[in-house]
């Protein structure tokens, strides 16, 4: 059996990579268990040393990696570069504070000294993505090693490329062999991978029903998860709203990526008095976004990862149209010669509940747009979703915009006048079937350790 990856450019096979056997996969857990048992043993200050020397490596091959995510699932190359600094960002942050976000907490209590502990848990599998193929995996990895844990990937079968030179980077940069190996596996193998008594923990970025059947597993077994998941951000356009700062940002939050985002905007709610006017603004800044080669320096959006998945696209599309929503722009696959999986920035207007669009996910370059009769109902819409990853509200009261996104929102990330996004510093996740738990921050290099009490009388 063998994995490919295929140019969604142009549909040719780029490389075909050999899969693991089952006895591989055994040997890759034992062996990186086996990593583990020294790694941990390391001071903070020589994992710090590695992950600096990693993200170092990082820059250092950016436009080589940027290369690679072109070829395997179609992102810019300037969006590629970026993605693989941010990847470099995220391991100077644990880096510079692991230390810290680990450090042993005293607490007084009767006994002569107690005090909080944070150790490895040990293996942890990591089920990841093709959209952002380095960050999802980095966000995971850089906290992973700088607690002490190590790590094996099961990447998306369509990026098998990025999958092997993140563990090349990781090797390259100095870290002991097997602390971080990569399962040439499909979807089928990873229940064998979570069952395995060594590998200690999960965690999984990917669609709702791929997070359900993996944290279903893990539970049976009573192992650790946390996922990231599915998720049809609501931004909230109140009257009082800088319109043209608030399009622009609704814009790029939908095309980052080729809307193929899970944190990406998709249903912008706007209330009763700016629709004509912001929908004006927002047609025209889609409209200059050029479609095109990844490879060409004034591409915006490249094809998406898979032609499947455009195609599935389309339907949605049409099906609401069917349903009653109106199309003002795109709705087309782009007229292209050869094999490609592009699709049009496309807006739907009139979305209204009973549509297919109104409860779905959709996942790329189209832009949903549903009305409200005033505030608390543009809330009231933001909120009737299974989803809650993120969500944003654009108004020129500050203080009344927090409060929304402070206690109204129903969900992990909420902004205000900003477009959702992912920041080291920051916790990030879900709430509902978005997921649960955290990655970044100090809240994410805690959901993999052993919180330790320890009390010496």
């Amino acid at each position: 059996m063998s994995i490919q990856s295929i140019n969604p450019a142009n549909g040719k096979v780029i490389k075909k990579y050999k899969e693991d056997s089952e006895q591989n996969v055994t040997r890759k857990i034992e062996q990186t268990h086996k990593a583990w048992l020294k790694w941990r043993e390391k001071s903070f200050a020589e994992r710090a040393t590695l992950l600096k020397n990693l993200a170092a490596n990082l820059k250092q091959r950016k436009d080589e990696l940027a290369v690679l995510m072109a070829n395997e699932m179609g992102k810019p190359l300037k969006d590629g570069v970026a993605e693989i600094e941010k990847c470099a960002s995220v391991c100077e942050y644990y880096a510079n504070n692991g230390t810290q976000f680990l450090a042993d907490e005293v607490v007084e209590t009767d006994a002569s000294k107690s005090y909080v502990s944070f150790q490895p848990f040990g293996v942890v599998l990591a089920i990841m993505p093709w959209n952002f193929p380095f960050w999802q995996v980095f966000r995971f990895l850089a906290p992973g090693l700088m607690a002490g844990n190590c790590g094996l990937l099961k990447h998306a079968s369509n990026v098998p490329g990025c999958a092997l030179i993140i563990e090349d980077l990781v090797k390259t940069s100095g870290f002991p062999d097997n602390v971080f190996q990569t399962l040439m596996i499909g979807s089928k193998e990873v229940n064998k991978v979570i069952a395995h008594p060594l590998v200690k923990a999960v965690t999984l970025t990917g669609s709702t029903e791929a997070g359900i059947k993996v944290a279903q597993q893990a539970g049976t077994l009573l192992k650790k998860t946390v996922l990231e998941l599915g998720g049809s951000d609501p931004y909230i356009v109140l009257e009082d709203a800088d319109l043209e700062e608030a399009a622009q940002a609704c814009v790029n939050s939908r095309l980052i990526n080729n809307g193929q985002s899970c944190v990406a905007a998709k249903r912008f709610i706007l209330v009763k008095g700016i629709e004509k006017e912001f929908i004006r603004l927002f047609k025209e800044k889609m409209m200059q976004k050029k479609v095109g080669d990844p490879f060409e320096a004034g591409t915006d959006l490249g094809p998406m990862a898979r032609a499947d998945l455009r195609d599935e696209l389309h339907q949605q599309v049409l099906s609401n149209i069917k349903a009653g929503a109106k199309c003002i722009l795109g709705g087309n696959i782009p007229p292209f010669k050869g094999t490609h999986a592009y699709y049009e920035p496309t807006i739907l207007t009139g979305i209204k509940k009973g549509m297919p669009a109104y409860e779905e996910e959709i996942f790329g370059p189209v832009a949903l747009i549903i009305s409200a009769r005033d505030t608390e109902h543009a809330i009231s819409i933001a909120n009737d979703t299974v989803f809650g990853l993120g969500a944003a509200v654009f108004t020129k009261n500050n203080s009344a915009g927090e409060e929304i996104a402070r206690t109204k929102l129903q969900a992990g990330c909420c902004f205000v006048n900003s477009l959702v996004k992912s920041d080291p510093r920051l916790p990030f996740g879900g709430v509902n079937q978005s997921g649960y738990g955290r990655e970044l921050s100090i809240y994410g290099i805690h959901e993999f350790v052993n919180i330790k009490t320890v009390y010496v009388k």
